[in-house]
């Protein structure tokens, strides 16, 4: 039987901690919060606990109808700001939070407090504005009050005005208070400006917004009408005032009108009219016209008045009135000469003058009798191009004609000998339109004011090499457009490439030098500079690029008309020919095997590089023994080389061709590896130096240590005799070094047999079409064997005698026995004079 007992606990309620106002974790009380803060910015964190240690969550709600700001997390408490903050809206927001730990459940009302931002622009009040200012104010007087609120707290509530560009304004502002001003020493006027736009700027003294200091501003315009006052008097409009009448005009016709307006445009008086000389016009105020009597010219004082409500006179203003009498349009322009009138006028001068010359030599005068308007009249040059112009354009009455070069270059004798042109006066607001003309004619003077020029920047000209001297190459051609000894041009050549060329000095016929001789291998290029020059000295250069054209003059040569090559089964021997002509195809060579001793052709032979080599079938010795039913493998090759050039030249030569396998040779390892390097003969020598340093090397060591123990021990221990030899030897003893037989250097176990003659055949150039081109080569000079190693140091003695034990080697042929001429032996003579040659190639190339 069990039985359950229970037992009654009492469950206290969980709390919030209260951190303060400044703790970032808490209850949220006192808890305040910049506006300016950013969405989604986690801002407080509920923080409270279980007296029983029961896990807690926590809640956050709002009042119903509230907007909702704010949003927990009911785990860990984090509180984040999910709308945007606006204090000037809300400054305050209340919150319920609340704790639970399941059972129980505390809920608090807290106020969290929204912190100002800069963040509100200054309002303006009352503006924009538009006032009226009589222009009579005096200077500093207050004309308005600009107000603007920030509703932002602090700093960034604090606002001060100002005027947009303020040292060009008549107005200034109190920088705290608003009050618009007139500027100390400045005036309105009506008269000059009627409307004033004043842009006022209020700023605030800035605040932070969002983690940095702000300011911020508005601006508002406003409109200042300038009232007019009584201060200024009338003005004539139109000034000055010129007046025309006709000589025949009847008395009482109108001539002329003045016009005068109140100064105070804004509020104008009435103007009366009056003038000073009455004896020769009569004035009527209503009309405002005056009307000719009898005179020519008459100089009046017109007088404005402005006339009060009262009707009394107040200000006036006096302007003068020139009235002149004019007769009709009876009298065409005329042109005049220094004898009177005159329609043809001749010069003679020099091609281009300067620009803005006048031409002295023409004395033209033009008139028109007639007055004022009649008089006027238009001067126009009418002629080829823009060469001159005429000064004055317009005239009236009378002026003195001047002709002004304009257009230097266009005045040139080579165009045109003489220039004719028409001098037109027309007369420019009369009905008549009367008119006049007069010719001018320029004769112009020739001058040196041409360099020669050659019809082409650049001659080419192409010439074949071996012409003879005094040879023509290119004819060049300039031309100088001048007249009598200034237009004839000489010729002459200059520059690095005209050594060999002369020029005609007339006729520009460029010729080679009677000792020339062109060849195109030696060069084949040249170019130079040609000169054309006048009687004083004026030029101009041409380039020539002459181009020496290659002949087919030189034949294929070989270095030796009779060639020795030893050929290893499987690889090529190289045979090679050269053409000294200088381009292609003169200087392209083919091969071609012509005979072959026996007349049993068994090789194949590269057209283009001259490779001989075996047919594709050969394999072996075997192969070629079975061929020619013979021991001897030895051919005579009758090798053709021609150029491509037209005609084509040929030459051959006799290439002796002794075959041999790539074997291992009984002469050792030394020999094989000759046979395998045969075409490498500085590996060769770079083999056998580092043998001899390795032996020269392991000689010191052990000399040294064997005088070293002996001289512990004070005795002398010789490993054994030294032997002096009447002729010093070299240490090692080079393959490479001239001996009776070169075969005896390698072990040779053939069967003896007698030695075969050898194959001889002449050079016989059965194909060369060439016979008086002979080609000399010397013969190479004689194979140098490769430096030694200098010898060993000598001991040399102080105190005591000591006989240092030594140890020489030399690397000597077997003992001679009764040579005997084989196969192998031919053979291995071949491999070793390819060799020699070979390493005297190098050393010539290397000097």
């Amino acid at each position: 039987l069990k039985m359950c007992h229970w037992i009654t606990r009492a469950d206290f309620a969980p709390y919030f901690y209260d951190n303060g106002p400044y703790s970032q974790n808490g209850n949220l009380a006192l808890f305040s919060l910049s506006e300016d803060t950013p969405v989604g910015t986690q801002i407080y964190q509920l923080n409270g606990t279980d007296p029983e240690g029961h896990e807690v969550r926590y809640g956050l709600s709002f009042d119903p109808g509230s907007k909702e700001y704010f949003r927990v997390d009911p785990i860990s408490g984090n509180i984040t700001l999910i709308e945007k903050l606006d204090r000037e809206k809300q400054d305050s927001i209340d919150v319920l939070v609340s704790i639970t730990d399941g059972i129980s459940k505390v809920v608090e009302r807290v106020t969290i407090f929204v912190m100002d931002a800069n963040d509100e622009k200054p309002e303006f009040q009352n503006m924009p504005a538009i006032i009226d200012v009589l222009e009579t104010t005096p200077p500093g007087s207050s004309i308005y009050k600009v107000e603007a609120v920030d509703r932002d707290t602090g700093s960034g509530g604090s606002i001060t005005y100002y005027l947009q560009n303020p040292p060009f304004s008549l107005f200034t502002i109190d920088r705290h208070s608003g009050i618009l001003r007139i500027r100390s020493g400045e005036m309105l006027d009506y008269e000059k400006t009627k409307t004033h736009f004043v842009t006022v700027i209020a700023k605030d003294s800035g605040g932070n917004f969002n983690g940095k200091e702000q300011f911020l501003s508005s601006s508002a315009t406003m409109t200042i009408n300038v009232i007019d006052a009584q201060d200024t008097p009338p003005v004539f409009v139109g000034t000055p005032y010129f007046g025309y009448v006709y000589e025949v005009s009847m008395p009482g016709s109108e001539i002329f009108a003045v016009v005068a307006k109140d100064g105070d445009a804004g509020n104008p008086n009435p103007i009366t009219y009056s003038f000073d000389e009455g004896k020769h016009f009569y004035w009527k105020e209503n009309r405002r016209r005056i009307y000719e009597i009898a005179c020519k010219v008459f100089y009046l004082f017109s007088q404005a008045s402005e006339v009060s409500p009262e009707g009394t006179l107040m200000d006036y203003t006096v302007t003068s009135v020139v009235i002149r009498v004019v007769d009709l349009n009876n009298n065409p322009p005329t042109f005049y000469g220094e004898n009177g009138p005159q329609n043809i006028f001749e010069l003679t001068m020099y091609e281009h003058p300067p620009e803005g010359e006048i031409l002295r030599g023409l004395k033209i005068t033009v008139n028109d009798s007639d007055q004022g308007a009649n008089a006027k009249f238009n001067l126009r040059l009418i002629g080829p191009g823009r060469m001159l112009r005429v000064v004055p354009q317009t005239v009236l009455n009378e002026a003195q004609v001047t002709i002004l070069v304009e257009d230097s270059a266009a005045m040139d004798y080579e165009k045109n000998h003489f220039l004719t042109y028409k001098l037109l006066a027309v007369e420019i607001d009369t009905p008549e339109r009367f008119s006049a003309t007069a010719d001018i004619v320029i004769h112009l003077l020739d001058t040196n004011d041409n360099a020669p020029k050659f019809a082409l920047d650049y001659y080419i000209a192409r010439i074949p090499e071996n012409s003879p001297g005094g040879s023509n190459v290119v004819t060049v051609t300039a031309t100088d457009p001048d007249s009598g000894p200034w237009g004839e041009v000489k010729y002459s050549i200059y520059g690095s490439g005209a050594d060999l060329f002369l020029i005609q000095p007339t006729s520009g016929i460029i010729y080679t030098q009677p000792w020339a001789s062109l060849d195109a291998e030696v060069r084949s290029k040249y170019n130079f500079y040609v000169k054309a020059e006048d009687s004083e000295g004026k030029y101009s250069l041409a380039e020539v690029f002459v181009t020496v054209l290659d002949l087919n003059d030189h034949p294929p040569a070989f270095n030796d008309n009779f060639l020795e090559k030893t050929m290893v089964i499987g690889a090529p021997v190289k045979i090679e020919a050269v053409d000294d002509d200088a381009e292609i195809p003169n200087n392209v060579i083919e091969y071609a095997i012509m005979k072959a001793e026996p007349n049993i052709n068994i090789f194949d032979i590269n057209a283009d590089t001259g490779e001989i080599i075996l047919k594709s079938y050969i394999k072996s010795m075997a192969i070629i023994q079975n061929i020619t039913k013979q021991r001897d493998t030895t051919w005579s090759l009758v090798v053709q080389a021609r150029d491509r050039g037209q005609p084509s030249f040929s030459t051959t030569a006799v290439v002796k061709i002794d075959i041999t396998e790539a074997t291992q040779l009984n002469g050792g390892p030394l020999a094989s590896f000759i046979m395998q390097s045969r075409n490498k003969p500085l590996q060769i020598l770079g083999i056998l130096a580092g043998v001899i340093c390795l032996m020269v090397i392991v000689t010191v060591i052990i000399s040294t240590a064997t005088f070293m123990r002996n001289k512990k021990s004070n005795r002398i221990l010789p490993n054994r005799r030294v032997r002096r030899r009447k002729q010093q030897q070299s240490w090692l003893k080079s393959p490479f070094r001239s001996s009776e037989n070169s075969g005896d250097k390698f072990k040779v176990t053939e069967e003896v047999q007698e030695p075969e003659p050898e194959a001889v055949m002449d050079n016989i150039n059965y194909n060369n079409n060439v016979s008086n081109v002979v080609r000399q080569s010397p013969p190479p000079p004689p194979p140098c064997a490769p430096f030694l190693p200098p010898p060993l140091p000598t001991y040399v003695p102080r105190d005591r005698q000591w006989a240092v034990p030594t140890i020489s080697a030399t690397v000597a042929p077997k003992p001679r026995k009764k040579p005997v001429m084989t196969r192998q032996d031919t053979v291995n003579k071949a491999l070793v004079s390819e060799l020699k040659l070979r390493l005297e190639q190098k050393r010539l190339n290397h000097q």
